[in-house]
């Protein structure tokens, strides 16, 4: 080889290391992640009367938590997530793979704690 093709080919494989550390990059931050569930839940209050009448009295029925915050303990004994019901007392959650439990807050106004 001439040294003009050889400096040619020095020339490329120079240019080319910052692109392939750009792909790298890239291809590290595709790499496959743990999947991700969406937990979804509903708290309400209940039973809002004394006594249970039968039929049952629609002005006994549960009712929606808006505002209830529930926090999620992992296996580490960690807190790994907190959330807050929406008006309707819904609440959605999105957590890896795993074991967690779920710990519903105190909330002003209501007796106990759920």
């Amino acid at each position: 080889m001439s040294r003009g093709t050889t400096d040619r080919i020095r020339c490329v494989q120079e240019s080319m290391k910052p692109l392939f550390a750009v792909l790298l990059l890239v291809l590290a931050g595709c790499s496959p992640k743990a999947p991700t569930f969406v937990v979804e839940g509903f708290a309400h209050a209940g039973p809002t009367c004394p006594v249970m009448t039968d039929p049952p009295d629609p002005d006994c029925a549960d009712r929606p938590v808006a505002g209830a915050e529930m926090v999620v303990w992992g296996p580490a004994d960690n807190e790994v997530a907190r959330t807050k019901t929406d008006r309707n007392g819904r609440f959605t959650l999105k957590l890896p793979e795993g074991s967690y439990i779920l710990v519903p807050q105190q909330v002003e106004g209501l007796l106990g704690t759920a």
